[in-house]
């Protein structure tokens, strides 16, 4: 299977599942079999998937992406064995990540929601300025990229994790700020942009939100 085909998803279901890290191989960059490249696209998604799992507490060490050729047997075996001593000396997923089982798995079902519009800004503003490994990771690793990375996805990561409290129950500002711990004045601005976006809605009797 093409490397470019190791959807987001597929990531955040293996950390949701509790596997303690994920090593992705692909073919060696320029080397495609397809004229798609699918390899450059496994790259985009590895750099985009290790900023999120930081963003939710998560070592984005965790994560790895190799490249190799078909004929590298001894190559891949020795990267694998590599990868798997440095999972092993992170430890254990969550607990040595300083996040409960529990909380990772809420904040990785939030990650996991954000999936269709992370790709839509990939797309538009997250494209490196050419095909090459070295650009791929200037790119990824720039300022200007961490700055719109936070704007635009870490936000909207804010906001899922929310919306996935209320899917429970109603929930005033302060206690949302407690659970996620967010400053209050994040949140009311949270509230207030989802609630201008019709996702929720203020309940005046009882002082808090809930989905619209």
């Amino acid at each position: 299977m093409c490397s470019g085909r190791v959807d987001l998803e597929f990531v955040l279901r293996a950390f949701s599942n509790g596997i303690d890290g994920v090593f992705i191989g692909g073919c060696r960059l320029n080397e495609c079999n397809y004229i798609t490249h699918g390899n450059y696209d496994a790259l985009s998604n590895v750099h985009i998937c290790r900023k999120l799992l930081e963003l939710i507490g998560v070592d984005p060490e965790r994560l790895t992406i190799e490249f190799m050729s078909a004929g590298e047997g001894i190559l891949l075996t020795e990267l694998i064995n590599d990868f798997s001593k440095k999972v092993k000396e992170l430890g254990p997923l969550g607990k040595s990540d300083g996040t409960d089982a529990n909380g990772l798995k809420f904040k990785l079902a939030a990650a996991t929601k954000l999936i269709p519009y992370i790709k839509l800004v990939e797309r538009e503003r997250l494209r490196a300025p050419s095909k090459s490994e070295g650009a791929y990771n200037k790119f990824f690793t720039s300022d200007e990229v961490d700055r719109l990375f936070k704007e635009l996805i870490g936000n909207k990561l804010a906001i899922s994790q929310i919306m996935l409290l209320l899917e429970e129950k109603s929930l005033s500002t302060g206690e949302i700020s407690e659970i996620l711990g967010l400053n209050p004045s994040e949140v009311s601005r949270y509230m207030n942009s989802s609630s201008r976006q019709g996702l929720v809605k203020y309940d005046e009797s009882r002082k808090c939100y809930t989905l619209a």
